[in-house]
This record gives structure tokens, C-alpha cells and sequence, in this order.
């Protein structure tokens, strides 16, 4: 009987785990390939897994809800017909699995392990990113947050991983009464009182937050805990613009095959402002300043369910007009229908929101961490304006929308955010109404 094993797939550079949401598939089931045999999720978007081929599903090797890190197997399929007819409970299935001196150690430690209490959230005050599997072995082994924050990572940009963490374990039972000295003089007082229930009424629906709400929930509150947000406005006047895409849109849509919309005219402004300004194009990592020589921009779309995902426009500063918008379309019409894969969503230096979508004239949008500014388009509405011209004074009927930039107080200071702000507007507002080019 041939047997093929699954495996937790690369979703992404920088991606080494995923959660496993749901199987579609239970044991003894016949598949056909490219069918799909489980849905999984990253931290940033959830994806698909389909048969390899034909077969049967002989056994799952995870649970739903379980983390499982890349290459490490999920299941096991028949690829011919010769287990349709043997009950999965009597399949002897072989598993590759390794178990090094480490693990071993790791599992003699998690007999009696103290339950830590305090919560480990994705990212610490300090910005640290902590993936899920690396947060469920220090919640069981009772290391809190400061300890965490302690233990060297080998991973990307020094995240800890899991090899990591088991390293530090039979170290840390070792020397297990310095560290609990070492940790009490560090840890928050623990006497604070925990938070009020909330009263709720009987006509009041209890809503548990999905996993995506979850964690957005973290991201934000991790992004106001270490940046100190400072938040800027301005009003622009963008009549030549709006006029040019109203005179272009039809024959842009039938010469491209693309169809334009306001959100590549503010991504085409701000790259230009960013060149300029290449300062508000960085992150912070610890105490060192990272300038992004590209420019990939974030650009948050609204999902059905309500939540909220930032696919990257990859390279902006090198596409054109056209380029731009063909991204735009693609990354938001496949978020929209959740085909969107991890690397989607990964390495932008700089993000913009369309909260005038919503008919808001302007926002005070939370950073996207590790970034150091956001950029809010409000909505664009006609408004009497008084216009200054060398004979004189007079009013008109002009487009004027606002533009708001939230942005990191440690790296970005008023002057600086200010007058980037300022120079996307003068860019929006100095807009060649008789472009022929894009």
C-alpha cells in the first residue's frame, strides 16, 4: 500500500507555523487531488491545504486548534485503492518523527510544570514578536513575559523559537532557585487587582471574538503600548484630480482592463513624499533605525466579516500609475474573498487606510508595527474654499478632503511628520489635470 505523507507547508518567508482551523476530510474519506484536505491560519491570513492526489485520508497526525511548525507532518494518504476496504482503527501507520536529547529533556520537565498565569501576548512592550507555539511552552512552563524577554532567540531579527526554548528549559530547572530570585526582582507587582467583571443584562448577546478579531485586538494594543503616537492633519484641495479620474476612468478601464479608483492616486502621492522624506520610510528595531531603501506600502482593506487585513504593494516606488493599480485590484479582490497568501501581507514600510470609504472625513489610525507612520485619506467633498489669486480674493466650489498621518514620536518628530504630511498634500493638490500618461 503506498502512502504519501503530508506536511505543514511554506506559506511564507518569515512564516514557521500555522494553526490548524478546521479539517474537511475525516479518517477513511477518499480524496482526489487538489481537493481540499484541511483549512490552516498564520498570523496573518488563512489558507487551504489540498490533497497531493487521489487517495484515501489514513490518518490524521493533528488536532484542530493545534499549532503545527512547518515540514513536521499532518497526515497520512493511501495513494492507491488497496485501504478502501480496512478500517482506519486497524491501519498501522507509521510516523517519521525525531526525538532529540532536548526534547526528551523537555518532556521530563513537563510533568509538574508551574501554569504561568500571566498572559503572553504576540508582541511584548519591547516590540518582540512571540509565535504561538513558543507562548503555549512558556505558559506551561511558568515563565513569564520578563523571563521571556531574557532568553536569546536564533530566529529572524532574534525571534526565540522553539529549539530555543528547548534549550533553555534544562538550564532553567538547573539553576531553578536563582532564577526564581533572579525573576522576583523583576517580575510587576502581582497584588493588582484584576479587572471588574462586565454586567450583562438579559437582553444583552455575549459575541466571543473570532481569531482574526483576536489578533488585531493584540496588534493594536501592542502598537500603542510601544509607540508614542503622535497624530497630524491637513486639508488638501484635489479638484484636479478628481476631475482627471472622472474624464479617464472609462477609457483607463477599457484600455487596461483595470478600473480606477481614487486609493492608486494617494499610494502614487505618497511614495513621491516618501523619497523625498526617506526618514518616515523606517522601523525601529530595539534602539537601532532601519531605512527602507524600497518602498512597500500597506494598505488596509475592509473584510466581509468586519475585520480589517493589509495586503503590500510590493516595490511601489517602481511601478507606475498602472502598476500600482493593478496591485491595488488584485491584493483587495483577493482579500476580500480570502485567497490571499502570507507573504501578501508581510514587509511593508509604510501604510495607508481610506477611512473616507466610510463617508469619515478624517481618522487617528494606529500605527502597523514595526512601521513608524499611517497615513488616513479622509473623504472627498465639495466645499466652498476661498481661492487667492494676484487679482484678488474669490470663492469657489473646490474637491477638499483631509489627510491624517499618525507617526512614532521616538523616530518621527513634528517637523519631520508635519512637513511629510504636507508634501503628499502639495502632491494631491498640484496634480496635472491634463495627464495623458500613467
Amino acid at each position: 500500500m503506498a502512502q504519501t505523507e503530508i506536511v505543514m507547508p511554506k506559506m511564507g518567508e518569515s512564516v514557521i507555523e500555522a494553526t490548524i482551523i478546521k479539517w474537511t476530510k475525516n479518517e477513511g474519506d477518499k480524496v482526489k487531488a487538489d481537493e481540499t484536505l484541511l483549512e490552516i491560519a498564520t498570523d496573518k491570513v488563512d489558507s487551504e491545504i489540498p490533497a497531493p492526489s487521489d487517495g484515501i485520508l489514513l490518518k490524521k497526525l493533528c488536532k484542530e486548534g493545534d499549532v503545527v511548525p512547518v515540514g513536521k507532518a499532518i497526515a497520512i494518504i493511501s495513494t492507491d485503492g488497496a485501504a478502501a476496504d480496512v478500517p482506519v482503527s486497524t491501519l498501522s501507520v507509521e510516523v517519521k518523527k525525531e526525538t532529540t536529547a532536548k526534547e526528551a529533556t523537555s518532556v521530563i520537565t513537563k510533568e509538574i510544570p508551574p501554569q504561568s498565569t500571566e498572559p503572553i501576548t504576540r508582541f511584548s512592550n519591547s516590540g518582540r514578536f512571540y509565535s504561538p507555539l513558543v507562548r503555549s511552552i512558556a505558559q506551561k512552563e511558568g515563565i513569564s513575559v520578563n523571563e521571556l524577554e531574557t532568553i536569546p532567540g536564533s530566529g529572524k531579527s532574534g525571534r526565540v523559537t522553539k529549539n530555543d526554548m528547548l534549550s533553555y528549559l534544562p538550564a532553567r530547572q538547573a539553576n531553578d532557585s536563582v532564577e526564581k530570585t533572579k525573576t522576583a526582582t523583576i517580575q510587576e507587582p502581582v497584588n493588582i487587582p484584576p479587572a471588574k467583571p462586565m454586567a450583562v443584562g438579559a437582553n444583552d448577546e455575549i459575541i466571543e471574538m473570532d481569531r482574526m478579531r483576536k489578533l488585531i485586538a493584540d496588534h493594536m494594543v501592542m502598537s500603542k503600548r510601544v509607540s508614542p503616537h503622535v497624530t497630524s492633519y491637513v486639508e488638501a484641495d484635489v479638484t484636479n484630480m478628481v476631475l482627471w479620474r472622472d474624464k479617464v476612468k472609462k477609457e483607463f478601464e477599457k484600455k487596461e482592463g483595470e478600473k480606477l479608483t481614487f486609493t492608486p492616486l494617494f499610494v502614487e502621492a505618497t511614495v513621491k513624499a516618501l523619497k523625498d522624506y526617506p526618514m518616515v520610510n523606517v522601523s525601529i528595531d530595539g534602539t537601532r533605525i532601519i531605512r527602507h531603501k524600497d518602498i512597500h506600502i500597506g494598505m488596509a482593506v475592509a473584510l466581509p466579516s468586519g475585520n480589517l487585513i493589509v495586503p503590500v504593494i510590493r516595490y511601489a516606488d517602481r511601478n507606475s500609475l498602472l502598476g500600482i493599480t493593478k496591485q491595488v485590484n488584485d491584493l483587495a479582490g483577493r482579500a476580500r474573498i480570502n485567497k490571499l497568501m502570507p507573504d501578501d501581507t508581510q514587509g511593508g514600510t509604510f501604510t495607508i487606510t481610506n477611512v473616507g470609504t466610510f463617508g469619515n472625513i478624517m481618522g487617528t489610525p494606529i500605527i502597523n508595527q514595526p512601521q513608524a507612520a499611517i497615513l488616513a485619506t479622509g473623504i472627498i467633498k465639495k466645499k466652498p474654499v476661498v481661492i487667492e489669486s494676484p487679482s484678488g480674493d474669490m470663492i469657489a466650489i473646490r474637491h477638499m478632503m483631509y489627510l491624517s498621518l499618525s507617526y512614532d514620536h521616538r523616530v518621527v518628530d513634528g517637523a519631520l511628520g508635519g512637513s511629510f504630511l504636507k508634501k503628499i498634500a502639495d502632491y494631491l493638490e498640484s496634480f496635472d489635470a491634463d495627464r495623458n500618461t500613467w
